[in-house]
């Protein structure tokens, strides 16, 4: 057996290769950014051939740093920004067009004929636990096949295939088009289609039909954890390709949140909680979406509560590029430190709309409560309070589908090094928060699902004895301040609805 395990990282805004020993630790780390593309209000696209490339250059970068080479990795994991829709022609390797991510909304059209179809939102959710959004990966496929020329010929004639970016990624790494790459997801990529029957784990013929989606597109659908194939050049020669998990099943995983009840948080781009509610599907009757956790090899799937917030850390980003208020991510701490409270005013980041627990496409952003007092610090610390926020919103609707209320929240991802955010995140959900010691978690759990598939490690066991706490957060604020300001904060958000009028594209 080797010494390390490599996890890929392919998330919204940048690649990372990460390389692991046996205790968890971070042996060496390589990491690129790739463009943002908004051709319009409301899309955002990325240019999958930049993230391939991206993604060996890391890989190269993160052995070079560890002084390894592939004899020394016992298998590579991937994780990936999930519902971020890709179609390629399978005998060229090339993309009909850039990727579509999750945050555009440009498939609503799309949604909304769908929904008339009867059941509104919720026409497909008892089966595959999700409402029709512009979130997820089917309408982006249909819409691709509608608008890019020649498109749905191609994919009619069995020459498109689709796939999220672990797919991709893994087509490509085990061969592409010279050596029969490896067309393949996992489970809990799948269940981000909006395609997938939640019990049987196989895509729903029905649904693709309705979403006028050919079956020969859709990739095989396997476990989370299992040798798919072998990587087939580039630094990672022959290396097995082990684990595949979406991103923030990846980080309940490496947060090892094994037991029914355990939830994890990721401040990321944006915000997903996840609560393990083991073999049982919870429908949620709380704007929760019923996903599924993990699927370990052979045993049963393990299904999972989530909280979708679409925009947090790339609010932050936001203020950098688009504003100029600071001009790197770390200094937005500093600035909201400047003041002692937000000033009145609160910032309800809708961009891509609503995400949990509203789904309500035609919200958009909004900055409210401002008065000449305000300044830069208060709309600073108004930008990080909303992350915490629309973190209680889930928290809330989590614990009235659950029944249980949570007890602490386990958090991982960029922004929990934010140490102001994460006391106002303890304060106003009135729960400890707790980091642990790899905060970053998403790229630790895609190297705990392919080490359990080789042997190195041996089960679930191994993986909690990595698990340790960093710091705890415990909540410090006055409880009807609590109250006060989450009642401004739900005021706010009701001024950003019905924004988006019908005659808008």
């Amino acid at each position: 057996m080797a010494d390390y395990i490599a996890s890929i990282d392919q998330g919204t805004t940048s690649t990372r290769c990460m390389i692991f020993d046996k205790p968890g630790s971070v042996i060496a780390v390589d990491q690129k950014e790739h463009e943002q593309i908004f051709p319009r209000a409301g899309w955002v696209e990325h240019d999958a051939m930049e993230i391939w490339n991206n993604t060996r250059d890391v890989i190269g970068g993160a052995l070079a740093k560890a002084n390894l080479n592939s004899d020394n990795i016992s298998a590579v994991g991937i994780t990936n920004q999930r519902e971020t829709a890709l179609v390629w022609d399978k005998s060229t390797g090339q993309p009909v067009c850039n990727a579509i991510v999750w945050q555009d909304t440009r498939t609503q059209k799309i949604c909304d004929e769908l929904a008339d179809l009867g059941g509104g939102a919720e026409r497909y959710k008892a089966k595959v636990g999700l409402p029709l959004a512009t979130y997820f990966s089917g309408p982006k496929v249909r819409w691709i096949l509608d608008n890019v020329d020649g498109a749905r010929e191609k994919a009619e004639a069995g020459d498109l295939v689709f796939g999220n970016m672990d797919t991709w990624l893994l087509w490509n790494l085990t061969g592409g088009v010279d050596k029969g790459g490896v067309h393949v997801t996992d489970v809990t990529n799948a269940s981000r289609t909006m395609l997938m029957d939640l019990t049987s784990l196989s895509w729903d013929e029905e649904i693709a039909a309705e979403m006028k989606i050919p079956m020969s597109m859709l990739p095989e659908i396997r476990s989370s954890s299992e040798v798919y194939g072998e990587c087939q050049g580039g630094a990672l020669l022959g290396t097995p390709v082990a684990g595949i998990l979406g991103d923030q099943q990846a980080a309940t995983f490496g947060q090892v949140c094994f037991e029914v009840g355990t939830a994890k948080n990721t401040y990321g781009t944006g915000n997903f909680m996840l609560l393990n509610t083991g073999e049982e599907q919870v429908p949620s009757e709380n704007g929760l979406l019923t996903t599924l956790c993990y699927k370990i090899g052979d045993n049963k799937p393990i299904y999972a509560l989530e909280g979708a917030i679409a925009v947090t850390g790339s609010l932050v980003q936001w203020m950098r590029d688009n504003l100029g208020i600071i001009s790197s991510a770390p200094e937005i701490e500093d600035l909201a430190k400047s003041v002692d409270d937000n000033g009145g005013a609160y910032f309800v980041p809708a961009f891509s709309g609503l995400f949990a627990p509203h789904w309500r496409s035609d919200a958009r952003g909004a900055l409210v409560g401002l008065t000449r007092f305000v300044n830069k610090g208060h709309i600073a610390r108004a930008a990080l309070e909303a992350t915490a926020f629309q973190t209680r919103e889930v928290l809330d609707a989590m614990n009235a589908d659950s029944g249980v209320p949570l007890k602490e929240l386990r958090v991982d991802g960029g922004m929990v090094v934010n140490e102001a955010l994460m006391q106002f995140q303890a304060d106003i959900l009135d729960v400890d928060v707790v980091r642990p010691k790899v905060a970053e978690t998403t790229a630790l759990g895609a190297a705990y699902a392919a080490g359990l598939a080789v042997g190195y490690w041996a089960d679930e066991d191994d993986l909690r004895q990595n698990w340790g706490e960093d710091k705890r957060w415990t909540p410090q604020m006055d409880s009807d301040a609590r109250e006060k300001t989450y009642r401004n904060w739900k005021k706010a958000v009701t001024k950003t609805l019905d924004w988006v009028d019908d005659d808008v594209d």
